[in-house]
């Protein structure tokens, strides 16, 4: 693999194959264009079904001496990786910016914390241990039976990174993968695969035997049912939308998986709510690279006695938030992954507002850049109230008690997160405990972490625990050895 130099950003990329970056066989490439300013940055390998089995192959095989590597093996190598990630961090996030349009600070701060995230992986997998438990210690059990409780390896993992982290959300599901004793097929959302085979490419300098990790590039029409029912497929830990993520869960059958996938996540103001407080946090929240985010707030339910001052306050952040191209100037609002994406994200503002919404602030848009939106009066009647945007447009639903603001939150489809904003304590354990998500946030915006932290949706937000312990646990499995004493 040639190395990225941002001075060179028009590459060739290969495939990770058995240790090796090779040629495609097929011949084939997919063109990545940056959405900045549709300058090609590279080129990444359209793969055939053909090479797909030759990477799974490559995987099982290397997977019988990698199993059984010791954990600190594992481990150095893992605290390599990581310390190559931060050597790289200016290279790294340049590249970041240019393929997924982060503006500079969000770019370095994925780099940073998926070092982090690395490291962490092997600290904790190195503190994991089984247990002995003993026959008498239930009711007609004997002295003369003991279990020996392990974990063992599932084998190939499937992992299937998103556009819009693609270094951090990459590493989440490798690091722990191979920690565990897997084996890992690496495959990265077009948009933004050469950030996440410039990770691959880490991986391996920091000393990932051969085919440990073996990438596969292409388009999901032709290889993405392909790979997920594959036979020698143990598990696919998986990013993405709600709807790819039915579609691998209908068709992998049998096969376990991971997965975090669309929210709608609600913040819930109450009346006696801090809202200097909520609105700091809500506009942190919903706008945070251009609202681009699973855990992104995408909704404000507020009730009616503090409507009118909670909107107030945020329109006056939203007006401040700066948009623009990452290249040129930090930015708060940066452009939308591509073009379609951004007619989506214009179409439900023009629903809202068609439909009785109040425009407070924004709904302009230029090719893929969205101008921060805010729209007041939103009703249950409008698109915007349950579709997830993945834009940086933010609608105000009005509510008048708790129980409307719960009712409302609990028909999303999703339910991955919510926020709660107040300052009475007994009221914010109530709703939390009413809401249908995996994680409730008091008093601060939605979002993932600390990393070690359970993250997990429900209902169509995913399935499966994350969180690094969690991850590990996950891509493993209990194995149980009784030992019977002779009498």
């Amino acid at each position: 693999m040639k190395e990225i130099y941002l001075n060179d950003l028009n590459i060739e990329l290969k495939k990770l194959l058995n240790g090796k970056w090779i040629e495609s066989d097929s011949d084939t490439y997919i063109d990545i264009h940056s959405p900045l300013n549709n300058s090609l940055l590279g080129k990444v390998p359209a793969m055939s079904k053909e090479e797909v089995d030759l990477a799974i192959e490559s995987c099982k095989e290397a997977q019988k001496k990698w199993k059984l590597t010791n954990i600190f093996e594992r481990s150095e190598i893992l605290y390599k990786a990581a310390d190559i990630l931060e050597e790289k961090i200016d290279e790294l996030s340049e590249l970041l910016i240019m393929e997924v349009a982060k503006d500079r600070e969000s770019a370095r701060s994925e780099v940073n914390r998926t070092a982090d995230f690395i490291r962490f992986t092997a600290d904790t997998a190195k503190n994991m241990q089984g247990e002995i438990l003993q026959g008498d210690s239930f009711k007609g059990g004997t002295k003369d039976k003991i279990a020996m409780v392990t974990r063992e390896p599932l084998g190939v993992v499937l992992a299937i990174s998103p556009f819009n982290y693609p270094v951090n959300l990459a590493a989440s599901k490798i690091a722990p993968a191979i920690i565990g004793g897997n084996t890992v097929i690496f495959k990265p959302a077009t948009q933004g695969s050469l950030s996440g085979l410039y990770l691959a490419n880490i991986f391996q300098k920091a000393g990932v035997p051969a085919g440990v990790i073996n990438t596969i590039t292409g388009k999901g029409s032709e290889i993405g049912d392909y790979v997920v029912t594959h036979p020698d497929i143990d598990f696919i830990n998986f990013t993405g939308s709600s709807e790819i993520g039915a579609r691998i869960s209908q068709i992998s059958k049998m096969t376990p998986t991971l997965m975090e996938l669309g929210g709608k996540d609600a913040a819930i103001v109450l009346k006696d709510a801090d809202l200097d407080l909520a609105a700091k946090n809500i506009v942190a929240g919903a706008y945070s690279y251009s609202g681009q985010r699973c855990t992104a707030i995408k909704r404000v339910l507020v009730e009616n006695e503090v409507a009118d001052k909670l909107v107030e306050k945020l329109k006056e952040k939203v007006e401040k938030l700066v948009v623009g191209n990452p290249l040129e100037k930090q930015v708060d609002i940066v452009p939308l992954i591509d073009n379609k994406s951004a007619l989506f994200v214009e179409g439900l503002i023009e629903d809202a507002i068609k439909k009785g919404g109040k425009l407070i602030v924004g709904g302009k848009r230029e090719e893929n850049i969205v101008y921060p939106t805010l729209i007041d009066n939103v009703n249950e009647k409008m698109e915007l109230a349950w579709e997830e945007p993945f834009g940086p447009v933010l609608p105000i639903l009005r509510v008048n008690n708790i129980e409307e603001a719960i009712e409302i939150a609990n028909k999303s489809q999703y339910g991955l997160q919510s926020s709660v904003f107040t300052e009475n304590i007994n009221d914010a354990f109530y709703i939390a405990g009413k809401l249908e998500v995996g994680t409730v946030q008091v008093n601060n915006k939605t979002e993932r972490g600390p990393d070690h932290f359970p993250f997990l949706g429900v209902k169509n937000s995913g399935i499966g625990v994350q969180g690094i312990r969690y991850s590990i646990e996950a891509m493993s499995r209990v194995k149980s050895t009784v030992i019977n004493l002779r009498k």
